[in-house]
């Protein structure tokens, strides 16, 4: 999934689709907007969405996405990410997803705190 397709999901889950599933230009406008840290920020906030809706398939979108956006350029703290995201990964495939939502709801208020975004 590209940047700009996670974006465009996160769009549509943080203000909802209008007619036939599209987003508002405006809003979809705003979302392209956001800050990199914000979309962090949005995406752990739509794992934890779906994950409260056991909705695997979206839950692991979200993983991907966060895999791919990590800057392996900062080796030691992506490789630690990376593994996280895996476990959680596993912890869907095996329904265990209050495992997955504690992690990722602590990285999410950690994510929150070290940038200020709350």
């Amino acid at each position: 999934m590209s940047s700009i397709a996670a974006r465009q999901l996160a769009a549509g889950k943080v203000y909802g689709s209008g007619k036939e599933g599209q987003i508002p230009p405006y809003l979809e406008q705003e979302v392209l907007s956001w800050s990199k840290e914000k979309l962090v920020l949005k995406m752990y906030d739509l794992f934890i969405v779906n994950c409260k809706k056991n909705d695997s398939s979206k839950m692991n979108r979200v993983l991907i996405e966060l895999m791919g956006s990590l800057n392996f350029d900062y080796e030691e703290t992506a490789v630690r990410l990376y593994r996280l995201y895996e476990f959680c990964q596993r912890c869907i495939f095996q329904k265990n997803f209050q495992q997955a939502l504690y992690i990722i709801q602590e990285l999410r208020n950690s994510w929150a705190k070290a940038f200020n975004l709350e």
